[in-house]
């Protein structure tokens, strides 16, 4: 069984990060969404929530297929919470050459650490290249729409933490 794990703070899950995981899911048959939790950060949505979120709008991405989803959280290094679920496989999402740097950055020390875990980026498809979690806070904190930017529980989560401005 090949399991990958696919970190980030999904705060919000976006539709970017749902075209990770469906990329992803045909390289394994476990993936693992963790959420990293980061005592210093304040969230706009508790860990609880995320993972909710994330159960649900990833249940239909991987509906018919072979890959078996978990969500699970970790506050440490994320080569730790791959070895921890038995992960050889770290998933990780690039918009553009920016992340492309960083991601590989990150990738090189993970090996360093972890010569046993293998990175796999996956290129984001066009229709959401542009969407990062960060312009979507910021867009719902202000009253804009995010509908065309996630999924339809999370746009209900942030119109309710949100309401829109007309």
């Amino acid at each position: 069984m090949v399991t990958a794990l696919f970190t980030g703070s999904f705060d919000p899950l976006t539709n970017g990060h749902l075209d990770v995981v469906h990329q992803g899911a045909a390289f394994c048959d476990r993936l693992v969404v963790a959420i990293g939790v980061h005592p210093g950060k304040t969230p706009m949505f508790t860990v609880a929530e995320r993972a909710d979120l994330i159960r649900r709008a990833c249940a239909p991405v991987l509906a018919g297929g072979a890959c078996k989803l978990e969500v699970e959280t970790f506050d440490g290094l994320a080569v730790d919470a791959a070895r921890l679920h038995g992960a050889t496989i770290m998933l990780r999402g690039l918009r553009d050459g920016a992340d492309l740097d960083y991601e590989m950055q990150m990738a090189g020390m993970n090996r360093a650490m972890a010569p046993d875990i293998h990175t796999l980026f996956a290129p984001a498809s066009a229709g959401v290249r542009h969407i990062t979690a960060t312009l979507v806070r910021q867009i719902a904190m202000l009253g804009g729409d995010v509908s065309a930017f996630v999924p339809t529980d999370v746009a209900a989560a942030l119109a309710a933490k949100f309401p829109r401005r007309v």
